[in-house]
């Protein structure tokens, strides 16, 4: 079932991004299958409230207006949704994928940002013309949010101090 290689890959991610928080960058960490996709399964559960609430809001924006609707995808997927996805690897609770106060990181420190964004757009870009080669497609998938949680360990982490 091609699910279970998903979950394996969500956990993957997710202790990948952890890595990266914690400043860890000598390599990539090795997969241990069975404990990734029981990671990966709790983290598909934990985050199915969150995107529903995204789905429902969507919905009704599209049902307002289409271009709204596209608006609102477009400004969530670029300024909302990549720090609390971070944030909800971190800390994986259903509740962290609701703590807008993360975003003040943002208006705070938006320039870095846009250039932790624009980082992010360049390796989608490497990974497609590596996916001519299918090499491109799981290396996409697992470093989709590295340079987000590079700036989270920096900005958040750091400013919090230790919390785990």
């Amino acid at each position: 079932m091609p699910i279970i290689g998903w979950l394996a890959l969500f956990g993957y991610t997710a202790r990948l991004v952890n890595e990266f928080i914690e400043g860890r960058y000598e390599g990539l960490i090795k997969l241990d299958f069975m404990e990734d996709m029981k990671l990966g399964f709790m983290i598909l559960l934990k985050s199915l409230p969150f995107y529903i609430v995204y789905f429902i809001l969507l919905s009704a924006a599209m049902y307002v207006s289409e271009t709204l609707g596209s608006l609102i995808n477009l400004m969530l997927g670029f300024f909302v949704i990549p720090m609390l996805v971070v944030n909800f690897y971190r800390k994986q609770t259903i509740e962290s994928f609701f703590e807008f106060g993360i975003l003040s990181i943002l208006r705070d420190n938006l320039g870095e940002y846009i250039i932790t964004l624009l980082k992010q757009y360049a390796l989608i870009i490497v990974f497609l013309v590596l996916s001519i080669v299918l090499v491109g497609i799981p290396a996409a998938s697992f470093t989709s949010s590295i340079f987000f949680a590079n700036m989270y360990g920096r900005l958040v982490e750091k400013r919090a101090g230790p919390s785990l």
